[in-house]
């Protein structure tokens, strides 16, 4: 079956695409209700996960507090609804890849699925990694400012607010998360030829100024989280290129094998 005919065998009327498309909108958000619901069961243990790496370096005898009286509670549910977006992405990507699958060709649908599986593994890298190596280096900094009471003068504390904490823990791992999509986004693009792996490597410069403008903007304004931002960013540049270098092969092997086949066909 040729390329043209699979493709023809997956048209829909506009119609069928419009309900199948409200089927999978349905799927997610039942999904994302159904987790949200079972996460803010649990939220005040999920923050409690968050706010691990603070409490571990305050030690016993310190708090958190809240200002106004419906934060701790808007605390929780903006927390529970961003573990459910993380816990039911799973059902998410694959409702859009069952949306989208059927007006793929082939070849397609197999150079798509690598990137649709990528995307959530480096999501949670780089959440993870703000979680447990920029956390404990970014808090000790920032803590560093306390002055125990002197002779004459007056003691400066943390007391932290739960809803700012939460906002700034959310950022950092949304940040790291998104940042470390650089590898799926730029080897999409060279698979699609949009950009060339020779380009990439030709622009390095560039991309680092880049890449520091970038961990400036979405981190603190520390040298911790910028640095350590910055050069995950970049060696996952030069993995991109990797990458890259080996889908170029891939490409110029399929495109002389097809060649060989046609000039054997014409003979």
């Amino acid at each position: 079956m040729t390329q043209e005919e699979d493709l023809e065998d997956a048209k829909m009327p506009l119609l069928d695409h419009l309900v199948e498309l409200r089927n999978r909108l349905m799927y997610s958000l039942a999904a994302l209700f159904v987790a949200f619901l079972f996460c803010y069961y649990f939220s005040q243990d999920i923050y409690a996960f968050l706010l691990e790496p603070l409490a571990d370096i305050l030690g016993e005898g310190r708090r958190m507090i809240y200002t106004n009286l419906t934060e701790a509670f808007f605390t929780y549910v903006k927390v529970a609804f961003w573990a459910a977006c993380f816990l039911s992405f799973p059902v998410i990507a694959s409702q859009l890849w069952l949306f989208i699958a059927p007006g793929l060709y082939r070849q397609e649908k197999r150079a798509f699925l690598p990137f649709l599986v990528a995307t959530p593994f480096l999501f949670f890298l780089g959440g993870a990694m703000v979680y447990y190596f920029i956390f404990p280096l970014a808090w000790r900094f920032f803590l560093g400012f306390e002055q125990v009471p002197g002779t004459s003068e007056l003691a400066i504390e943390f007391e932290g607010r739960v809803g700012e904490y939460l906002s700034l823990v959310m950022t950092l791992i949304f940040a790291f998360g998104i940042a470390f999509q650089l590898p799926v986004l730029l080897t999409l693009l060279v698979r699609v030829g949009m950009v060339s792996v020779d380009a990439l490597a030709r622009k390095r410069k560039y991309a680092v100024v880049i890449i520091l403008t970038a961990a400036a903007v979405l981190t603190p304004p520390d040298v911790i989280s910028q640095v350590g931002l910055g050069i995950p960013l970049y060696l996952l540049y030069e993995v991109s290129i990797l990458i890259g270098r080996r889908i170029e092969k891939d490409r110029l092997r399929r495109e002389a094998a097809e060649a060989a086949e046609e000039g054997a066909t014409t003979v």
